[in-house]
């Protein structure tokens, strides 16, 4: 018998051409009648990157323009949602809003996509790959390898 899917992470760049990955998330949320969690995760700056933009800019507009930041890509998150339930859901697929959180995390991808998976207790992660070229698809992406490397569950890979 196969596990129930209740709970679905799906991670995202929030990139042209991503739809793909979302669109497997949600039919495994309409086959299962589970919740998607979408999760976009910001790499912080590195240091010598935030000593620069020290220089250009005080502590106080420096976390403005970062809140300001986040609140965007939130908002582009949802935005994205609006559309895909207005043009890409089928008549006889049922997806309501109250079965998708939209998520803005920072940190390392793999290890946050893994940490939020643990946090609320995924199911299975849903994600996306992009390879470029032939070694990138040997090595399948380095965010998405270590996902699959180190997860305790299951882990869907959706080529882009």
């Amino acid at each position: 018998m196969l596990p129930q899917v209740k709970k679905i992470l799906y991670a995202s760049d929030i990139e042209k051409g991503s739809r793909p990955a979302f669109r497997s998330a949600v039919s495994l949320c309409g086959h299962y009648h589970s919740e998607i969690t979408y999760l976009h995760v910001i790499e912080p700056l590195s240091a010598s990157a935030q000593n620069m933009v020290r220089t250009i800019m005080n502590d106080h507009d420096l976390n403005e323009l970062h809140d300001q930041s986040i609140a965007n890509l939130r908002q582009k998150m949802h935005k994205r949602l609006e559309l895909f339930y207005a043009s890409e859901l089928e008549e006889n697929e049922q997806l309501s809003k109250d079965q998708v959180t939209a998520r803005v995390e920072e940190g390392l991808p793999w290890k946050t996509i893994l940490s939020v998976a643990d946090e609320i207790n995924a199911d299975v992660i849903v994600m996306g790959c992009r390879t470029h070229s032939a070694v990138g698809q040997f090595f399948l992406g380095s965010t998405a390898n270590k996902v699959i490397h180190h997860s305790k569950r299951p882990v869907l890979i959706v080529p882009l």
